[in-house]
């Protein structure tokens, strides 16, 4: 099938340009009967349960992970093609669905190649060993004798292909399995190749998603219909998960293809035939909701008092090194500085959306979930049904950083089916997805330093006091609808991570810990908490990176070369550092220069930072406006170290992704509430980065084959927003310590400089 190839400027320049794609999922419409069969969960020691090679030659995989719009699915097909050589076109990833999915754990912490790829390689690795063994037998031939290229085995003149040994059959065959999900170790003993031998991983594959996708033919999870569907609402209370006092549906009655409300518990919904129906009936349901258990903090003030004020679950200290309050109590000069680190939202352009089909004893689920078995575990405790009874159909929703791993519509929509015995599509308003998507969570950031009379820097403490992650789809959390119908959580929350705090550098006498204060309310409020994109790590290095550019500053030296200083044996630390500077083109002097003439300003700010291994340098050029206080952010340069690269254009594109949202996230996104609820309920409310806002973006890629693959997806949002504090320092001598760096912020210090 031929492509007409366009690149985006091309494509937004011209018009009339025919693309011609193919669809790699199954159809929008599926039959009940299909629907209502969930097999038996697929066996990790079963080679045929990761993958299966067609008549044609067709390798299809069966992963247990899902492509959020990272592009995992091309670079995990193209580790199984490498393994296996055969042409990477002829790699199939197959959409997840639990009946017939290894659980390879939540797609999540931008942890799946580094996770996951292992798995697939040596699962590959397992079956090639198959074919050579059957090979051998056909073709007569010792096994070391033979050779692979593009899935055709040879000995000499003698030839066989994957699709001749054994297209269309089964394996049959077991191998080794270890631990579970994240932690599974597979086929541990099956030879894999050396990075020297690549020839697919490491190079730019176009991804296989995106031509459905440009042609309207991709099958979201919005675009799910089924025979028999139904939709419907959910109606919430405005500002806590308080009762129904009294429901009035008099008027619904009168709304044509109206089908039932539905009320258990606090949980109340309306179902109709047709969307629209579904809107008005639940705008016209008349609710008097009971007084609340749990009350709503008055601002952010209240909450930042509480995180300081609030004995912790536990301290997660990362490093402990040496005394730092000894060596504090010696410094000849210390240091102090608080930051805040606000709520924001997930901001989906798409809200939440699932379809749901439950029947007497099972149930089948369309969602957008990154934890799909997650996701059917807490629907099946929902219901009362045994796991193999539930099956979940994995579709790609819009947008997630971490939002569906909370993925409560999923049991909205399994509640209403289960009321009307149908199956009934949810999908959630914008007001809905902004007032009650699970916020990442508010942060305060507590550091002191001290250096001594030559300006080092002896001793290090930080603490950041945040919230744990309390509506994910954990074991012992529960879900919105969940909790509205009486199920009470069995854990405090997950943590929101930990690194970011001045662990990549090495101080004589350091302590990082990040205290979790306990947030589970009596009463779910609005400011549920749950991962968003690089968990706690912006407001972690926020205040770190900012703190010790603060010292530098104060002690007059290079921003880069003090960094360099404390980096000590961290070679990767110190190359990002220097691969960013270079390509910025960095000239070395202190921060801020002599002070700017006329109304506009010019800065420029570094910042480095360390996510699950994946080291990241930044670099960002600001100009701040005076008399306005409005800051743009021109150009960002990041350098990016994650091991072997497997799809480079693949990576840069996420890493662009990511510097456009940390630039938003960096100035302007906050969620504004009050005792009465959250009234950021749209997108003038919260507001988002818009194209103009774009800076020019340069990446410079770091690729180390010899180590592993790691995390790709979110590493490089940790150090943006310290890069923009650091900017605006620098053109300005204004030192932000509150996210985000609104114009009202701007104007504040500068009046005070």
């Amino acid at each position: 099938m031929k492509t007409t190839e366009l690149n985006r400027r091309q494509f937004l320049k011209t018009t009339g340009a025919l693309i011609i794609g193919f669809n790699l999922f199954p159809p929008s419409s599926v039959s009940a009967q299909s629907m209502a069969e969930p097999a038996a969960d697929a066996d990790p020691r079963e080679l045929d349960s990761w993958l299966a090679i067609a008549p044609d030659g067709t390798v299809t995989v069966y992963s247990g992970k899902v492509d959020l719009g990272t592009g995992v699915e091309t670079a995990l097909a193209q580790i199984v093609a490498e393994e296996l050589d055969v042409p990477f076109n002829k790699v199939h990833m197959v959409s997840l669905d639990t009946a017939k999915a290894i659980d390879q754990g939540v797609t999540a912490g931008s942890r799946t190649i580094e996770r996951a790829g292992p798995q697939l390689r040596q699962a590959a690795a397992a079956a090639k060993q198959e074919l050579l063994k059957l090979a051998s037998q056909r073709l007569g031939s010792p096994v070391e004798s033979l050779s692979v290229t593009s899935g055709v085995v040879s000995a000499g003149s003698k030839k066989v292909t994957y699709a001749q040994l054994i297209g269309g059959k089964k394996f049959n065959t077991k191998i080794p399995v270890s631990g579970t999900g994240w932690n599974m170790k597979v086929a541990p003993d099956a030879r894999t190749k050396t990075f020297k031998d690549y020839k697919i991983v490491g190079t730019s594959q176009k991804r296989v998603e995106l031509p459905p996708k440009m042609t309207g033919e991709f099958v979201y999870v919005h675009d799910v219909r089924i025979p028999g569907m139904l939709h419907g609402r959910v109606v919430r209370p405005p500002t806590v998960t308080s009762k129904p006092a009294s429901v009035d549906d008099s008027s619904l009655k009168t709304i044509p293809g109206f089908v039932k409300v539905v009320q258990e518990g606090s949980f109340l919904g309306v179902v109709c035939t047709t969307e629209w129906s579904a809107i008005k009936a639940a705008k016209a349901l008349k609710v008097t909701w009971s007084a609340p258990q749990t009350k709503m903090p008055a601002g952010p003030d209240e909450v930042f008092a509480y995180l300081q004020n609030t004995k912790s679950l536990r301290d997660q200290v990362t490093v402990n090194r040496g005394d730092p309050e000894a060596a504090l109590s010696k410094a000849g000069k210390t240091y102090e500085a608080t930051y805040r680190w606000p709520f924001q939202m997930h901001g989906m352009m798409g809200p939440s959306c699932a379809v749901a089909d439950v029947g007497k004893d099972h149930a089948t689920i369309y969602s957008g979930t990154q934890g799909s078995f997650g996701t059917r575990t807490a629907v099946a405790e929902m219901l009362g049904f045994p796991e193999k009874n539930v099956r979940l159909l994995w579709r790609e929703a819009s947008g997630s950083y971490g939002r569906m791993s909370s993925d409560d519509v999923s049991e909205d929509a399994a509640l209403l089916s289960r009321a009307v015995g149908k199956p009934v599509r949810v999908q959630w308003m914008r007001d809905d997805e902004h007032g009650w998507e699970p916020k990442g969570p508010a942060q305060l950031d507590l550091i002191r330093a001290g250096v001594d009379d030559q300006g080092k820097i002896i001793a290090w403490d930080f603490a950041d006091r945040g919230l744990p992650l309390t509506a994910a789809s954990s074991p012992g959390l529960r879900l919105l609808a969940s909790r509205q119908i009486g199920m009470k959580p069995k854990a405090d929350g997950n943590s929101n991570g930990t690194q970011g705090g001045g662990e990549i550098y090495t101080f004589e006498n350091q302590k990082c810990a990040a205290p979790l204060i306990p947030w589970v309310q009596a009463d779910e409020t609005p400011l549920r908490t749950s991962y968003l994109r690089a968990p706690g790590d912006l407001g972690r290095c926020f205040a770190s990176e900012s703190f010790i550019d603060e010292i530098a500053a104060d002690q007059k030296v290079d921003p880069v070369q003090f960094r360099m200083r404390y980096l000590g044996e961290n070679k990767r630390g110190a190359d990002a550092l220097m691969a960013a500077v270079k390509q910025a083109a960095w000239q070395e002097r202190p921060s801020p220069p002599a002070a700017s003439m006329g109304g506009k300003a010019i800065g420029r700010g570094v910042a480095i930072s360390n996510r699950a291994d994946t080291i990241c340098g930044a670099v960002a050029e600001v100009e701040v406006d005076k008399s306005t206080g409005e800051v743009s952010v021109k150009r960002f340069v990041l350098s990016h170290d994650c091991g072997l690269v497997i799809n480079p254009d693949g990576l840069k594109n996420q890493i662009e992704g990511n510097i456009i949202q940390g630039v938003s996230r960096a100035l302007m996104e906050a969620v504004k509430f009050d005792s009465s609820g959250i009234k950021s309920l749209d997108w003038s409310t919260y507001p988002v980065i818009r194209f103009p806002k774009v800076p020019e973006i340069e990446i410079v890629l770091i690729n180390r084959p010899e180590m592993p693959a790691l995390g790709g997806g979110e590493p490089s949002s940790a150090p943006i927003a310290a890069a923009i504090a650091n900017a605006i320092f620098d053109a300005t001598g204004v030192r932000l310590r509150e996210a985000p760096f609104t114009p009202e912020r701007v104007l504040a210090g500068l009046k005070k400089t």
